[in-house]
């Protein structure tokens, strides 16, 4: 659009505006006469031949002067401004005290010019004058229900009834915008909230008609299609117990994101969101310590090998908002590091930003980045992650991981970086499978480290990334679009899950605390059941387990554990500044003898060997292989 057009537009919204005033201003005019007329006519038992001939002469006489005093009145309290779609207690308080305003000027006029009137009068003028004042004001909105309601019938537009969880300030913006809006085809008919004293009580004009617990009912009862949970400042728990309720209706589901929205004020329907599978966890989120982040990386040198992966990404997004010296983003996968890295230029157009292609396999590619960039801080998320691809080819895993991880460590120690946080999983503990004791190396390696180098090391482990490469929500989504089958290994499994960027937060504060060669471990509340989240994704997708899309139970495969640990025996645990980050001291072990087991495996896994199960459970001894 031009800006002709532009002007052209600005026009017509000014000459709509002034059109609309000006209606104003002539239904005031004859408002301020008939209150008069009105007036006379209730004092005088509703007969015009009782009305007194001088009263009658004095509405004449002073209505000139009292349409005035009106509407400079009406100007003076913004009257004329109030946008009346949106119209509720401050503009019917505004309304009031313009007509009292309006009456206490024509009585002055009337008393001060030597005319008079009946005592009872000015009661029913000042009565009548904001009855129509209201109504003239108000009938705008009731004029565009109506509309919506004829639009809606005429388009063959199906308007959907919802019913609205939570009965606070969050739900009453929400309410109030379904009901003026002339492009949402929604209905709320009915509210549901767990003060079991609101009940029978009305918002707005819909009925408060129980607690969560009565929500099926309810939906049976009001017909409703569509359940909005407006309670944005409950605990993460409470919603998940709720969404799990709502789920079972077959009802669409929506939500506000969180309590910021109301700080914001940036409640709107334009803040819905479908329920997502994060919803169900039923834990809040961890909560770190920015400024410590902060502090730390600011003006840093810092490398995040494997940056373009889903964890690795992450990093380089929360990094580059802590405004680094330079972020080095390294990555065997071009793909992944284009991605990320157009992603910052956009939102950090600041950023020293360099990208490197490499492997964390090539010494000495590994050397060249470390020699010529010298970093201060390195985040190494470059792995192989997925168990069963791992199960099939070990000696990559060890390859990728194992002495990936150990080139990574000796250059940061060979060049003087002043921190080196590893990205762990909770599967090295008592690893079952080749990825996970591979993993179990790697915290070896940086312990080991730690012990010899003036670099602080650290280890950060966490159970399953929500959304992240390898995570089983991506699989499950692309079954269900498949109509299915969704396949889980075995009904009793369980994992612990976390979004992408809590882990990533507890990583970056890990970074801060890292000094002596600790593994930290979330606190991710309570496992959840891999076939419950399989469930409750069907339902959120609008389908009914077992009957839309049939649920398949595949057996565990190679290397899968039932349960996942977040600790050996032997480690102990420590909680930290943060609640919810605990620490593992490093355990004692013979490094020298490590190093020679590590000198052997290397050797076996470049050779290909068949054997290097036995080699990776000598060197890790809770390692038990899957037979």
């Amino acid at each position: 659009m031009d800006n002709n057009d532009n002007k052209n537009q600005d026009k017509k919204i000014n000459y709509a505006l002034l059109l609309r005033q000006i209606s104003l201003v002539l239904v005031d005019a004859l408002s301020a006469l008939a209150a008069s007329s009105m007036a006379l006519w209730v004092r005088f038992s509703f007969s015009v031949d009782a009305i007194n001939r001088s009263f009658l002469e004095n509405v004449f006489t002073y209505a000139v002067p009292n349409i005035i005093g009106v509407i400079v009145i009406y100007w003076l309290f913004r009257l004329y401004r109030s946008i009346w779609l949106y119209a509720g207690l401050y503009e019917m308080q505004q309304i009031i005290f313009a007509v009292c305003a309006a009456t206490v000027a024509h009585y002055a006029e009337v008393r001060f010019t030597g005319g008079s009137m009946p005592r009872s009068y000015w009661f029913f003028y000042l009565l009548f004058l904001g009855i129509f004042t209201v109504i003239s004001r108000f009938s705008y909105r009731i004029l565009r229900r109506i509309q919506i309601k004829v639009r809606g019938v005429k388009n063959g537009e199906e308007v959907t009834r919802v019913m609205v969880v939570g009965a606070g300030s969050a739900a009453d913006i929400l309410i109030h915008e379904i009901k003026s809006s002339l492009h949402l085809n929604l209905d709320p008919v009915c509210i549901i909230d767990d003060d079991k004293k609101l009940k029978g009580r009305t918002l707005r004009g819909i009925n408060i008609v129980g607690t969560t617990e009565d929500i099926p009912d309810a939906v049976k009862k009001y017909d409703i299609g569509e359940i909005i949970i407006a309670m944005p400042s409950v605990s993460k728990r409470r919603i998940a117990e709720i969404t799990n309720i709502c789920n079972s209706t077959g009802c669409i589901i929506r939500t506000l994101p969180g309590v910021y929205q109301l700080v914001n004020q940036e409640v709107s329907v334009s803040k819905l969101r479908p329920v997502e599978i994060e919803d169900l966890l039923g834990r809040e989120a961890v909560k770190v310590d920015i400024d410590r982040i902060n502090g730390f990386l600011e003006k840093q040198t810092v490398l995040v090998t494997g940056g373009g992966g889903s964890i690795g990404s992450e990093l380089c997004r929360q990094i580059a908002a802590a405004n680094p010296g330079r972020l080095i983003i390294f990555d065997i996968y071009e793909n992944n590091a284009y991605d990320i890295q157009q992603e910052l230029k956009m939102t950090n157009p600041n950023l020293t930003l360099t990208v490197l292609i490499g492997s964390v396999r090539d010494v000495s590619r590994v050397e060249s980045v470390f020699e010529t960039y010298r970093p201060n801080i390195v985040f190494h998320a470059a792995a192989h992650k997925h168990v069963p691809l791992m199960e099939d080819s070990p000696n990559e895993a060890v390859k990728n991981n194992v002495f990936g991880t150990l080139n990574v460590a000796r250059a940061a120690d060979k060049y003087g970086a002043q921190r080196f946080v590893l990205i762990s999983t909770d599967k090295a503990v008592n690893p079952t499978n080749v990825m996970g004791a591979s993993k179990r190396m790697c915290e070896m390696i940086i312990q080991a480290y730690s012990r010899m180098s003036k670099t602080k090391f650290a280890a950060v482990r966490f159970g399953n990334v929500l959304g992240s490469n390898g995570s089983v929500i991506p699989l499950f989504k692309k079954q269900i679009s498949a109509g299915g089958p969704v396949t889980v290994t075995h009904p009793d499994i369980i994992r612990y899950f976390m979004t992408i960027p809590e882990a990533v937060s507890l990583v970056l504060e890990a970074g801060a605390y890292a000094g002596n060669g600790e593994i930290y471990v979330l606190d991710m509340g309570q496992p959840v059941k891999i076939a419950d989240l399989a469930e409750n994704l069907i339902r959120l997708s609008g389908y009914v387990p077992n009957e839309d899309i049939m649920i398949e139970y595949t057996g565990l495969r190679p290397g899968e554990k039932l349960y996942e640990e977040r600790l050996m025996d032997e480690e102990g645990l420590e909680k930290t500044e943060n609640n919810l980050i605990s620490v593992a001291k490093p355990i004692e072990m013979n490094d020298r003898l490590f190093f020679e087991k590590l000198d052997k495996i290397y050797g076996d896994a470049y050779s290909e060997g068949e054997d290097i199960r036995t080699c990776i459970s000598e060197i890790v001894p809770t390692y038990k292989a899957d037979k």
